[in-house]
């Protein structure tokens, strides 16, 4: 993996991040760490769950208009650490058996967002990698989901949002320290 092409692939993941701190981080330092009353918490967590349903069926639409499955999205998220895999290990990560991993990524290659080559070493084995078009589309896909959460987020009393905002925060420091996969992987 080249140096440009790391920098190209990380630069929108920077973008999202300066956005989600310019409008979540004033919030949390002036919230402080409150915990609030049991009924309070409550209504957090009935606020949180109205929040992941509604970010749910907006995910679920722009799949829908992408005509992508949530299975594809996953190997494109998989795929775009910007290196190459092989079939069977991208369905070792995705959890599904080989021969359905290759029809999805068929179809993948189809739309152009994946290419599969011969292995340098073993002509038998066909390795995987996203193709330009494929970082395009996850790129259009976080954006979407990031305006999604941000105006769902927005208008929500400053207290509520710093709490958000905790909760986002403390979510990707987890995944991050899971080098950022939210898929299982051989490692884990």
């Amino acid at each position: 993996m080249t140096t440009a092409r790391s920098t190209r692939s990380t630069k929108p993941v920077r973008t999202i991040a300066r956005i989600f701190e310019a409008d979540l981080s004033a919030p949390v330092v002036a919230a402080g760490l409150r915990a609030g009353s049991p009924r309070e918490i409550s209504q957090r967590v009935a606020m949180g769950r109205a929040l992941w349903r509604e970010l749910v069926i907006g995910f679920a639409s722009q799949l829908g208009e992408l005509r992508l499955g949530f299975t594809q999205l996953a190997a494109l998220y998989v795929l775009a650490d910007g290196g190459t895999t092989t079939i069977g290990d991208l369905a070792d990560l995705l959890g599904r058996s080989p021969s359905a991993t290759s029809r999805l990524v068929d179809g993948l290659v189809k739309r152009r967002l994946v290419e599969r080559r011969p292995e340098t070493e073993d002509r038998r084995q066909r390795t995987v990698r996203l193709t330009h078009r494929g970082q395009a589309f996850l790129r259009l896909v976080d954006r979407a989901r990031a305006d999604q959460f941000l105006s769902a987020v927005r208008p929500l009393p400053s207290a509520e949002r710093a709490l958000v905002a905790m909760g986002v925060a403390a979510l990707a420091t987890h995944a991050i320290s899971r080098r950022g996969r939210l898929i299982r992987t051989p490692h884990e």
